[in-house]
């Protein structure tokens, strides 16, 4: 998977991922009222509505970036329909060539973690192997250490599939144990030195693991200390734009050949509609590809 990121952040010279979080206020009226209109006021509607927004979107923005990030939260909300949602949104992200990373979480050992390693494993009934949410990567949380990550390297080996684990996250609220003193130093440099030794189980032939890690773009100086002792742990970005990041903050988190990381933004894309007068419900796709122009232009300026 991360040599396959790689070659499509290079052909796109861009390393953007688009997070499909389509939270309800976000998807624009014209549609919401559409799908109610056909389905009442029921999950199948909101099921129905996340789809065709996230159709449009990655109509959009496919010939343009490398990868889509899926927050399953947003989805699991609604139930089967939002996860039927989930599902035809990653098969048809797929389809139009791009990377799905399944935004997950999952942390937990034995056989549960087995069980949510289907995400990237898939599932075998009878003689039938069945790749059921065709997700090319998941995000992970360690807590639980190293038995709630060893389900999921196997996959990562056999299917050539990713992980990103939570090293050091975006939100404020993270540092009260992320950045707790253990033997010396912070938590979360504790949790990339696991990272950086799982990741030697899982190697790609471009010098970056399969097994990465969440790095948050609101921590410029932790950040870039992380690339220098991660130089072979690839880095997922979040916090780029909504959450106050810009391009001039992730200079280091790129290596000296300018890659090393993907950035991911949500919001400032998929409702870059509603900061702009010039569209409206109908044209939320155009606004969308014009906020990942502005951002490759801003990130390009960082490598």
């Amino acid at each position: 998977m991360i040599d396959r990121l790689m070659n499509k952040i290079d052909n796109c010279e861009n390393p953007t991922v688009v997070g499909l979080d389509p939270a309800y206020e976000i998807i624009p009226e014209t549609i919401r009222q559409s799908m109610i209109e056909k389905y009442g006021q029921t999950s199948r509607a909101a099921g129905k509505m996340i789809y065709s927004f996230n159709k449009k979107i990655i109509k959009g923005i496919y010939d343009l970036v490398p990868a889509v990030k899926l927050q399953i939260a947003m989805y699991e909300k609604y139930g089967i329909e939002g996860l039927r949602a989930y599902l035809k949104t990653a098969l048809y992200a797929k389809k139009k060539g791009l990377i799905v990373i399944g935004d997950i979480k999952r942390g937990d050992i034995s056989s549960t973690a087995e069980a949510y390693a289907a995400h990237i494993s898939g599932v075998t009934i009878e003689e039938t192997h069945l790749d059921l949410w065709n997700e090319d990567a998941v995000t992970l949380n360690p807590y639980m250490g190293f038995d709630g990550i060893e389900p999921f390297i196997a996959p990562c080996n056999e299917y050539d599939k990713g992980l990103f684990i939570l090293v050091k996250t975006s939100n404020p609220s993270g540092a009260e144990i992320q950045d707790l003193i253990a033997d010396g130093k912070p938590v979360y440099e504790h949790v990339a030195d696991l990272v950086s030794r799982w990741g030697e189980l899982s190697m790609g032939s471009r010098g970056y693991s399969k097994i990465g890690a969440v790095v948050g773009a609101t921590y410029k100086e932790q950040g870039t200390a992380l690339r220098k002792s991660m130089p072979h742990t690839f880095f997922l970005v979040p916090g780029y734009g909504a959450q106050g990041a810009g391009g001039s903050d992730l200079k280091g988190y790129f290596d000296k050949d300018g890659r090393g990381c993907i950035v991911n933004s949500s919001r400032g894309i998929i409702a870059a509609y509603k900061k702009d007068a010039r569209y409206g419900d109908h044209n939320f796709a155009d606004a969308a590809r014009e906020a990942v122009i502005k951002m490759k232009l801003d990130l390009g300026e960082s490598i």
